[in-house]
């Protein structure tokens, strides 16, 4: 079968070639050279001159700036052959200012705005200094100041911030590339009442601050992710515009909530790449590995674990890719996706990559040898899971909207989605900030299109598949019956574990119609349209106790085949199936 064109731009594929293969020891951006930067927590400097000539900040750039930051889903595929490399670079030199630019598309005026896109477009950098280590996601709990330098008139009135200077005071800990960044948003308090319109974000153009007012902390050592330049910057009254603020003054959590809608989304969705070189790795060693007189792969466990993280990383995809085109298409409910992607393809990645561990045995904890990326990439992936938001605080923040998702959505049928949400390689409108929400409102189409997917025709040899779509649309409504009853009080920081669990549940729901909506939109003839790798989706989410067992024998042959083609033909793993340098 053949594997779906157009889920990746070209230049997904251009970048691919230029950083090379990551087999060959003599390329400067293979991973002998990666392996050794991680070794002296340094990043890949090869690897930020292949990208500064490569132009990756155009990425984050708007195209009516001179960008190429289009699609969603594009951007999470293109920084996906950075990431199944070597995630430090991925983060380091790209995720982090994607991070920043998106509250300047989001709330930045004109000339705000093309102040960063400009810098981008250099190849500069710009940081997100949102994080105090005493508060953590808590970003309402942010104790960085903003005071206003009073001005008095002539007839003895006080101006407006608008028409005097900011002093910034306060440290911002654990911020990727904070020393390094010519520009910065900063979360700061405004308004010392507590309330949704405390805090303000503030672009602090580090080039041009007076140095005497900035300290730069001990940059932070961390196990993972070791060559990014994670600092911290201590703040005396620093003196900025009060022109600096973006938005409106208050609008900072607002304003920040709605952008990083985004790029929750996004970033799990580009680590899949870090999945897809641990299978590789993976596989490589164990079909070579002889064992019991045979290739590793012969032993059924071995081809049975293989096979099922092959269809994690294809749900993943999926949900990440749904995810992203959800921006595009129905942003009023992106606040309830993007949640939910982190949430479940964080959870994924990092489940699989562990299995793949306890396969590869003593190898998969070497630093050296053909193996030796693994251990890397499994200490790269770990912040995926607790990194710019933790899956504990998108699990809160989906707690608090299924009330009223079950009241106005799940328990009845809804208008249908648009089916380029599920449609991969459908164009797609362009991305509307202003159109971002911080509550769904109940919206939720994906969940909603239960309904008409348990009644619509099915061919008689999916009538396994049909038959599962309609128990997960009673448990839909089981849930619907339960989340509609809960009360303010089981909604806060301190419900109980079992109201937390409605919303493992409802994700499970969500990502399981995401895979069958795509697998029904998929072109004859892809492998998104087999059946097979629906079937291993579904079994491998579904809610037994202790968890699925084994995939179906007929099953996992389609997917091991699959993946052993693919590993012969030089293919990525995921949706796209792309071509690598491998």
């Amino acid at each position: 079968m053949t594997t779906a064109k157009g889920l990746a731009p070209k230049r997904a594929d251009e970048l691919e070639h230029l950083l090379g293969s990551l087999s060959d020891p003599a390329n400067p951006t293979g991973a002998t050279a990666i392996l050794a930067a991680d070794e002296r927590a340094e990043m890949l400097t090869a690897g930020e001159s292949a990208l500064h000539s490569y132009g990756l900040n155009a990425e984050f750039v708007p195209p009516e700036l001179g960008g190429r930051l289009e699609r969603a889903d594009h951007i999470a595929e293109v920084m996906r052959a950075l990431y199944r490399r070597d995630p430090a670079l991925g983060l380091g030199y790209g995720a982090s200012s994607l991070i920043a630019a998106v509250t300047l598309w989001t709330a930045g005026d004109e000339r705000q705005t093309e102040h960063a896109a400009r810098l981008l477009l250099d190849g500069r950098r710009i940081a997100i200094a949102f994080h105090e280590l005493a508060h953590g996601n808590d970003m309402a709990g942010t104790e960085f100041t903003a005071t206003t330098d009073a001005i008095t008139t002539t007839d003895g009135t006080a101006t407006t911030e608008a028409d005097g200077l900011l002093r910034l005071s306060g440290r911002k800990e654990v911020v990727t590339n904070i020393r390094r960044a010519d520009a910065m948003v900063v979360l700061a308090r405004t308004d010392p009442r507590p309330g949704p319109r405390s805090h303000s974000l503030v672009l602090v153009d580090r080039a041009n601050a007076d140095p005497a007012r900035l300290t730069d902390l001990p940059r932070f050592g961390t196990v993972g992710m070791r060559g990014v330049q994670l600092g911290g910057l201590c703040f005396d009254e620093l003196p900025v515009p009060s022109s600096a603020i973006l938005g409106p003054v208050g609008s900072g959590l607002e304003t920040a909530l709605k952008a990083l809608q985004i790029t929750r989304t996004v970033l799990p969705t580009m680590a899949t790449g870090i999945l897809d070189t641990g299978l590789r790795i993976a596989v490589d060693h164990l079909t070579k590995r002889r064992l019991y007189g045979g290739p590793a792969t012969d032993m059924p466990h071995v081809r049975s674990v293989l096979a099922g993280v092959f269809a994690d990383l294809l749900r993943a995809e999926a949900i990440g890719a749904v995810g992203a085109r959800a921006l595009h298409l129905v942003p009023g409910a992106a606040s309830v996706y993007a949640s939910a992607v982190k949430f479940e393809v964080s959870r994924l990645l990092l489940e699989a990559m562990d299995r793949l561990a306890e396969l590869l045995g003593a190898h998969f904890y070497l630093r050296e040898g053909p193996t030796a990326l693994f251990q890397k990439l499994l200490r790269d992936l770990a912040p995926v899971g607790f990194g710019h938001i933790a899956r504990a605080a998108c699990q809160m923040s989906l707690l608090s909207q299924l009330p009223l998702l079950a009241r106005r959505t799940w328990d009845r049928p809804g208008t249908e989605p648009p089916g380029a949400l599920f449609a991969l390689t459908e164009e797609l409108p362009p991305l509307r900030y202003d159109r971002l929400a911080l509550h769904a409102g109940g919206r939720d189409p994906i969940a909603a299109s239960l309904h008409a997917l348990a009644d619509t025709p099915w061919a008689p040899e999916h009538a396994d598949l049909r038959t599962t779509v309609g128990d997960d649309r009673t448990e839909l409504a089981e849930l619907a019956a339960v989340c509609g009853q809960l009360s303010p009080v089981d909604l806060g920081v301190d419900a109980r574990p079992e109201h937390y669990d409605l919303v493992t549940r409802y994700v499970r729901l969500l990502s399981r119609t995401t895979c069958v909506q795509v697998w029904r939109h998929a072109h004859p003839g892809d492998f998104l349209a087999d059946p097979a790798w629906l079937r291993a989706a579904l079994h491998r989410s579904s809610s037994v106790p202790h968890g699925p067992g084994p995939l179906p024998a007929p099953v996992e042959a389609v997917l091991f085949a699959e993946l052993l083609g693919r590993r012969a033909t030089g293919r990525s793993f995921g949706l796209a199936g792309r071509p690598l340098a491998v």
